[in-house]
């Protein structure tokens, strides 16, 4: 199996280096048309000044800027609705016996709870930022299909319902009961208890239809993500500016390359793995069951996607350090060459570790050697990447900025996660700590630790070019600080109850746990406070923040890293006001 991957990954790269070798002979302009998502007069800027008022410019814009914004929204959304059940599930378990919440309603929160942050969080938060700022960062005029990119998007909110049904029918089935209006199917609907995970034979077994809408609500997602990872990939290959060839491309967008080349790999298997499970459900097939492929088989099939899709969310928010830490050190990325091969590098190898969450399954244990080898082996470019990083900072002029601490932070927790998971890598101690708070606590120190922060510290740093406006720095600075503060009270308690033996995904638990489990709530509510501080900030800044006048809000041009974006919001800000004179209100 560990060949198969590793033969495919090979097989992906002789891909991509033909198919680069081909569009280099043909020309890369040439072959990358617009799909007639572009406004009449041309492939201009000025075009998307044209744009519908209200609405409806939001309901049919192309304009790459637009389409990241609806990501960011949408992402923002989602994690406030994810972000709600982890407090929900939190508030359970501050006392040891099942009382404030049903097993079964936690069993639901814990699974819509990774589905949501997964596949409507994390992706399309990373996708927005890359739609917004990578044709600015490459020089392009806009993404190179986006008629497609606008399709992709708006497949995302469908997706989002149909994996979320449980709870909105149940609330629209209780209205409607007031009124007098029955409608049976609204009973029925429940959210999952099955976990993200979707194990056979537990999720073909059970009866609740709403897994069947949440399959098709992956499998919609699937196609939205791939759609928008290709197009990424030939705006990064075909789009590029005159001035921006290979070896001047920013790291935020090599990362972003790599992310949409794993998601190719990654995404239509999972579309294929969930409409099999969906026909098992429905049509009698066994694909997952004992007389056919066996329940193994989804496990194969499901982390040859999972674990890259941690990596999917994982190489941006490592993209968005190297962007973001230079800036605030005084000082050019260390060793920028070096990050993009171990950023390469990883996305190779994460299609090569997927059966180390499957070493108590029973498989050969020749087998789990090789994955044990792997799996070890894919901390060496993380390893370059942190090296690299606290060079970069090494001797540097620190400002201690907003995006500045959640970066620091970003490294620190990233560092905790990383150093836990190759304990886990470790077949010995994965069958000891299988399945325990430990496993939950490991992977939260990434996806809290570094892509959650990464994500708010990209948020403080291009928010002048996005709205125009500055925003409280201060309170910005105190929410860094309590989303730092909160990480390890919450997830260090999780790893330590881990070691002691504690189990995962149980509402109820033996006494000796409460002071820990309190304690972990209590980083989680802090966790919380930060997250509506930074809504507050935003939106506020939004309605009331000062204007920015100078593009150059964070001394940029001192240090000679005054990026092509920044340079677009110069030429912005000069247009603006050379048009109205200075006049626009503060």
């Amino acid at each position: 199996m560990i060949g198969g991957g590793v033969v495919l990954a090979v097989l992906g790269v002789l891909l991509v280096a033909l198919g680069t070798q081909f569009l280099r002979t043909k020309g890369w302009s040439a072959l990358a048309r617009p799909d007639g998502g572009y406004l009449p007069g041309g492939e201009t800027g000025v075009q998307h000044e044209e744009k519908q008022a209200g609405l409806l410019r939001w309901l049919t814009t192309v304009d790459h800027k637009d389409i990241g914004i609806l990501y960011l929204v949408f992402g923002t959304v989602a994690a406030l609705w994810g972000g709600t059940e982890a407090m929900m599930m939190r508030t359970e378990l501050l006392t040891p016996q099942a009382d404030v919440w049903t097993a079964a309603t936690y069993n639901g929160l814990f699974t819509t709870h990774g589905i949501t942050m997964l596949f409507f969080f994390a992706t399309p938060v990373f996708f927005g930022i890359g739609n917004y700022f990578l044709p600015l960062l490459l020089d392009a005029d806009d993404m190179a299909f986006p008629r497609i990119n606008a399709i992709g998007f708006w497949m995302l909110p469908p997706a989002l319902l149909l994996a979320r049904a449980g709870l909105p029918a149940d609330a629209l089935g209780k209205i409607l009961s007031t009124v007098g209006i029955h409608i049976p199917i609204l009973d029925v609907l429940h959210p999952p208890e099955t976990g993200w995970t979707l194990y056979a034979p537990l999720s073909i077994q059970t009866t609740n239809p709403q897994v069947d809408l949440l399959l098709l609500g992956l499998h919609l997602s699937g196609i939205a993500t791939t759609l928008g990872a290709i197009n990424f990939i030939v705006t990064v290959v075909a789009e590029r500016g005159e001035g921006v060839g290979w070896d001047n491309v920013d790291i935020f967008s090599w990362t972003m390359l790599s992310t949409s080349g794993v998601v190719l790999f990654a995404f239509p298997l999972l579309g294929s793995a969930v409409i099999m499970m969906l026909l098992d459900r429905n049509f009698g097939t066994t694909f997952y069951l004992v007389e056919g492929g066996g329940p193994i088989l989804w496990q194969h099939l499901f982390w040859f996607f999972g674990h890259p899709e941690v990596y999917i969310i994982f190489l941006p928010a490592t993209g968005l350090v190297s962007t973001i830490l230079p800036k605030f050190s005084g000082r050019r990325l260390f060793g920028f060459r070096f990050i993009v091969y171990s950023t390469l590098a990883i996305g190779v190898l994460s299609f090569g570790v997927w059966a180390h969450h499957m070493f108590t399954t029973g498989i050969d244990p020749r087998v789990r050697a090789s994955f044990m080898f792997v799996s070890l082996a894919i901390a060496v470019p993380s390893a370059v990447k942190v090296f690299n990083w606290l060079s970069t900072m090494y001797d540097g002029r620190i400002r201690l900025t907003a995006p500045m601490i959640l970066s620091v932070g970003s490294v620190g927790t990233f560092i905790i996660g990383g150093v836990t998971g190759v304990f886990l890598a470790a077949i010995p101690i994965d069958l000891i700590y299988h399945d325990t708070q430990y496993v939950v606590g490991h992977f939260h120190f990434i996806i809290m630790g570094i892509i959650a922060m990464m994500m708010l510290a990209a948020s403080y740093y291009w928010y002048p070019i996005i709205t125009g406006r500055m925003y409280d720095q201060r309170l910005a600075r105190l929410q860094a600080a309590l989303t730092i503060a909160g990480v390890p009270v919450t997830f260090g308690s999780m790893l330590v109850m881990g070691a002691l033996g504690l189990p995962r995904r149980y509402a109820d638990y033996p006494t000796q746990f409460a002071t820990l489990q309190q304690v972990a709530s209590v980083g989680a509510f802090v966790i919380g406070v930060g997250a509506l501080l930074w809504l507050w900030n935003m939106v506020q800044s939004y309605r009331v923040g000062p204007r920015v006048r100078d593009a150059d809000v964070w001394n940029l041009k001192e240090s000679g890293q005054f990026t092509r974006e920044w340079q677009w919001f110069e030429e912005q800000l000069d247009e603006r006001y050379a048009a109205d004179g200075g006049e626009t209100d503060d």
